[in-house]
């Protein structure tokens, strides 16, 4: 199957930046076999009159986000401390959908219906497309499952060579349904899935399906280390993501895109779309914001935030004295603990 992918003209120039939008071309290139040639049996369609239904997305992109990173890591367009960095600010970002509480992964298969991508004001509790990220977070815990249960003489490499191989050649289309995944995933390793998948995708929960991550050998902690990965995705996306810390991500100019809600911004009164003018008393910079959260740290002052909504200007008080917080993994190390994890094996190169 062909695709035809555009990027920013530094996709190659500016390897040194970050990763950037580099994980693009293997995560569309794997559509080739996971959405092109099997696909869900209610997203094929005989004429334009019948309606998709999109119930599988969490196996059409889901599974297709997980071995795009994978891919990545193993040809080296993604190094593999970038994968790493980047799962930990996958892991974390999903944490911060607390809408989990309410709304299963299931119910945001239907999201593109529902919202069509356009901004919404409060997404941590909204939820969006999910299943593309918490969807790579399930398949990553089914991949050390697979391992575990077998010994490690097996991974979500069997899987895909059982269910998405076919003949060379063949431009039709083989469709499948949820009970056809749990009977492949029960030929390469049985478990008992039909739970797993019912726990992780049709029900609600407190926190992010996490234990992927720790099967593998490593653990989500948060520090004031700003990963490359992070540092490039704010300036691709030309924003500073203080999430983890006062609950804010905001454009470049001030403005506010998203407030995590219950956050400490959230608590004090911030919503999308107002201007932030000044942070104690000075113009507003990235760097001026990032101060003042950083010399704040520890104390029992609060951060003045002084935005602009329309015509109208208000101060507005957070209490956070957390100090600069971003993701990273951390390896799991101690006695009886293998040196390479499931992880580092998953990342590693392949050759015949």
């Amino acid at each position: 199957r062909s695709s035809e992918n555009g990027v920013n003209r530094e996709y190659f120039t500016s390897w040194n930046d970050g990763p950037g939008r580099r994980n693009l071309l293997p995560h569309e290139i794997i559509h080739s076999w996971n959405g092109k040639y099997r696909r869900p049996q209610a997203m094929w369609t005989p004429d334009f009159k019948t309606p998709t239904r999109d119930n599988l997305l969490w196996v059409y992109e889901g599974q297709t986000q997980f071995w795009g990173y994978v891919l990545g890591a193993r040809s080296r367009l993604y190094s593999k401390q970038d994968t790493l960095d980047a799962y930990a600010a996958i892991a974390a970002g999903m944490d911060q959908r607390v809408g989990r509480q309410w709304r299963p992964l299931i119910d945001t298969t239907h999201d593109p219906i529902i919202a069509a991508r356009r901004p919404k004001p409060w997404s941590s509790w909204q939820r969006s497309e999910d299943y593309y990220n918490e969807g790579l977070l399930i398949w990553l815990e089914v991949d050390q499952i697979i391992r575990r249960e077998s010994g490690g003489k097996k991974s979500l490499d069997n899987f895909a060579k059982y269910f998405f191989g076919g003949k060379n050649g063949d431009w039709g289309v083989a469709t499948y349904g949820k009970q056809d995944v749990i009977d492949a995933l029960n030929k390469v390793q049985p478990y008992d899935w039909v739970s797993l998948i019912q726990t992780r995708v049709y029900e609600t929960s407190e926190v992010a399906p996490k234990d992927g991550l720790t099967l593998g050998g490593y653990r989500l902690i948060y520090t004031e280390r700003q990963s490359p990965f992070i540092r490039a995705n704010d300036k691709r996306r030309k924003q500073i993501n203080l999430s983890h810390s006062v609950g804010l991500i905001m454009s470049n100019k001030g403005i506010i895109q998203s407030v995590i809600w219950d956050s400490p911004a959230f608590k004090a009164g911030l919503k999308s779309g107002l201007t932030v003018s000044a942070v104690n008393g000075k113009a507003y910079s990235a760097e001026i914001f990032k101060q003042a959260i950083a010399d704040n740290k520890g104390g029992n002052g609060r951060i003045d935030i002084f935005a602009k909504n329309g015509d109208q200007y208000k101060n507005f008080l957070v209490d956070y004295s957390g100090g600069l917080v971003y993701p990273n993994l951390e390896k799991i190390t101690g006695e009886g603990v293998a040196a390479e994890g499931g992880i580092d094996r998953l990342l590693r190169p392949r050759t015949k």
